[in-house]
């Protein structure tokens, strides 16, 4: 029977934990919270797939390649949109009830996207909803889950994965926590995005980017680290609670200090182009402001609609001192997706044999260099499927969990034939010579760092000072959840920043304010054409 260790609860986890265990493996699902804490809960807007009435996968897949820039991998968003419609009745089979009206279920629009395609749950609590029927059905299955577990490094054997080091916290009120290896035939990594590398994100504070970096340090190819999404509507109080996208896509806008909506004089779209767009836009003016917030106004949306559209929302807005009904409320961009990570095939394996990513960890190249809005609860559901799929057909076959294997160190990757000598690949050496370096690393300093210098725009200068720093910070010794994360978010933002120099245009996500755009075409951006044609 294959062992398989899945790391992370998460959508993406949790499904390949599933579907893995129905086609007869040995699963053990690794969370270092409890089961259920992760971002998938806090997703609000919803999941987008084309099974509507004057919908098709492939008006889906034009959205989804024109948001990314034209940096996204036509095969992977093809699966993505062609598999969607079967992973929504799945979702209904495991017992998520998504929001119906008089036309049956309900359907929402958000930025970017042609038609109204986005499915919800309890107005805006869709991800909750879909990890709580998610976890009912691990439990349901029997399936062992190791809670309070942190992975701390990948076993790597004759240049395969073999298992995982973790530590195992004890009881609530126990001090320390006991080293352990866990065995598996598979390695699934499933431990979600990197947000908490910025001093402000929608994430939750497990989002430290651990299977990204514990993969990086075992030789596997990682790909896109410059790619962050912000968000553009992120509450501005402590925490910056995010504001759903649905929110515009239900007719709110957005002004700056003098009360002008002024995002149609940077896109005709308005307050529905890309969220990049949307993003740097919201960025400048408030830049031009002084750093004052702007202002989202969904006033003409009526209290009652509000409450029931959007109920935790107008719970959060009045417990933070706004009544939305009444007054816009301030908002800032905020750290919120990775659309890179770990490189995979388009059933999940990375480049290290044994080892597998899913979800935000894993770079598929479907979101290019910008996410689609609401495309990301949906690619945790594909490509898991498939990832569970080629796992248990490996069983009899075990040549087939062996992708490529290369030379081990970091490897970036760079999408496209965008900027940047080398064109397909760079790579870069993550060790850095302990005598320059100055002291531990500081948790708040590198967040501050990061968003000073990495966030919606960044340039050579800031990014060079931003490498000389991380470069003189040390990493701690991994020997709690506390210390493993920080040498996860130092290697991440010694990554990112490498990243980001290496690409030295500007796309999608990738702002550098001293250099211009780049349009990135070759067989992806002429795919792209074509489903644009086939959409029109």
């Amino acid at each position: 029977m294959t062992a398989v260790l899945v790391v992370g609860s998460g959508i993406a986890g949790l499904w390949t934990a599933i579907r893995a265990a129905e086609a007869g493996c040995d699963v053990t699902v690794v969370t270092k919270a409890a089961i259920g804490e992760g971002s998938t809960p806090w997703a609000q807007g919803g999941i987008a797939a084309a099974i509507f009435a004057g919908d098709a996968p492939a008006r889906h897949a034009a959205d989804t390649l024109a948001a990314g820039a034209g940096l996204g991998d036509a095969d992977a968003v093809d699966v993505l949109t062609t598999e969607g419609p079967a992973r929504i009745r799945d979702l209904i089979r495991f017992g998520v009830a998504f929001d119906r009206d008089e036309s049956g279920i309900a359907r929402g629009l958000e930025a970017a996207h042609s038609r109204a395609r986005i499915l919800h749950a309890g107005g805006d609590a869709t991800g909750a909803a879909i990890e709580a029927a998610l976890v009912a059905t691990v439990r349901a299955r029997g399936i062992r889950v190791l809670e309070r577990t942190t992975l701390v490094d990948l076993v790597v054997e004759g240049g395969r994965v073999v298992g995982a080091h973790v530590l195992v916290e004890g009881e609530a009120d126990a001090a320390g926590a006991t080293p352990a290896v866990l065995r598996a035939d598979a390695v699934v990594l499933a431990t979600g995005g990197a947000g908490v590398l910025y001093a402000h994100t929608t994430n939750p504070d497990v989002a430290t980017g651990d299977g990204v970096a514990a993969a990086a340090r075992a030789g596997a190819e990682v790909a896109d680290l410059e790619f962050v999404q912000f968000h553009p509507t992120a509450l501005a109080v402590p925490g910056t609670p995010l504001i759903s996208e649905a929110v515009r896509g239900e007719g709110a806008v957005i002004r700056d200090a003098d009360g002008r909506r002024f995002l149609l004089d940077v896109d005709p779209r308005g307050e529905l182009a890309p969220r990049d767009v949307v993003a740097r836009a919201v960025w400048r003016r408030m830049a031009e402001q002084g750093g004052e917030p702007v202002r989202l106004d969904a006033t003409a949306l009526g209290a009652e609609f509000l409450a029931r559209r959007f109920p935790s929302l107008d719970r959060a807005c009045l417990a933070a001192g706004f009544d939305w009904s009444r007054e816009p409320v301030p908002i800032v961009p905020a750290a919120h997706y990775a659309m890179g990570g770990i490189a995979t095939d388009l059933d999940g394996r990375s480049s290290l044999p044994g080892l597998w990513a899913v979800g935000e960890a894993a770079r598929t190249g479907v979101h290019g260099a910008n996410r689609l809005a609401s495309n990301s609860l949906l690619e945790g559901a594909v490509f898991a499927e498939r990832a569970a799929a080629a796992i248990a057909h490996a069983a009899s076959a075990p040549a087939d969990l062996i992708s490529h294997v290369h030379d081990g160190g970091y490897t970036i990757r760079r999408t496209g034939g965008g900027p940047g000598p080398g064109g397909a690949a760079d790579r870069i050496s993550a060790d850095v010579d302990p005598s320059r370096a100055s002291g531990p690393v500081d948790r708040g300093e590198l967040q501050r760092l990061m968003w000073s210098r990495v966030g919606l725009e960044r340039d050579a200068a800031g990014l060079a000072e931003a490498s000389a720093r991380l470069d003189g910070w040390r990493a701690p010794d991994p020997v709690d959840r506390r210390s493993v994360e920080d040498r996860n978010l130092l290697d991440l933002a010694r990554l990112t920043v490498a990243a980001a120099l290496a690409r030295t245009g500007s796309v999608g996500a990738h702002t550098r304010t001293d250099a211009p755009t780049t349009a990135a075409a070759g067989a992806d951006g002429a795919r792209r054409t074509d489903l644009e044609r086939q959409a029109a």
